[in-house]
């Protein structure tokens, strides 16, 4: 594992033959996404946890989801969620390799890193040369127009 500075000072030229995708083709991908995932999770309450679909069972089942939805499918064939094959983009490697279930299981959970200190990992994408959030970062990945 690389320390943390090596990552976060990664060089900026990074495969430039890949056109990374900005912070707000990102989050249009990411509202698309949310639709989906209000619907998924709506029914998924009601059929499986019933009139128990308060309290910790809830949270746990709302987090599997998201995180499952995620990690499937950006590890996928297609490298991306629905929200991003609307707005084709995709994830990847440095040269656009698919992702392992693990890699993009690690990236999802990096993204609980990017919502600290308010969203400052998220926003981080705005800015950046190779448009990477801290999740990015952390997984080694890119998000890059189809």
């Amino acid at each position: 594992m690389e320390p943390i500075d090596q990552i976060l000072d990664a060089p900026a030229d990074a495969e430039r033959h890949l056109k990374f995708a900005g912070f707000w083709i990102r989050t249009c991908a990411l509202l698309i996404d949310l639709v989906i995932l209000m619907f998924v999770i709506s029914i998924v309450s009601v059929l499986v946890l019933g009139d128990a679909g308060e309290g910790v069972l809830f949270v746990i089942v709302f987090w599997a989801i998201i995180i499952l939805y995620f990690s499937i499918l950006e590890s996928s064939g297609k490298q991306a969620t629905f929200g991003k094959q609307a707005v084709r983009i995709k994830v990847g490697k440095s040269q656009g390799e698919k992702l392992s279930f693990a890699n993009a299981l690690g990236r999802s959970f990096g993204k609980f890193v990017s919502q600290l200190f308010f969203c400052i990992g998220f926003m981080m994408v705005g800015w950046d040369s190779n448009k990477q959030g801290i999740h990015d970062k952390l997984a080694n990945t890119y998000v890059y127009y189809a």
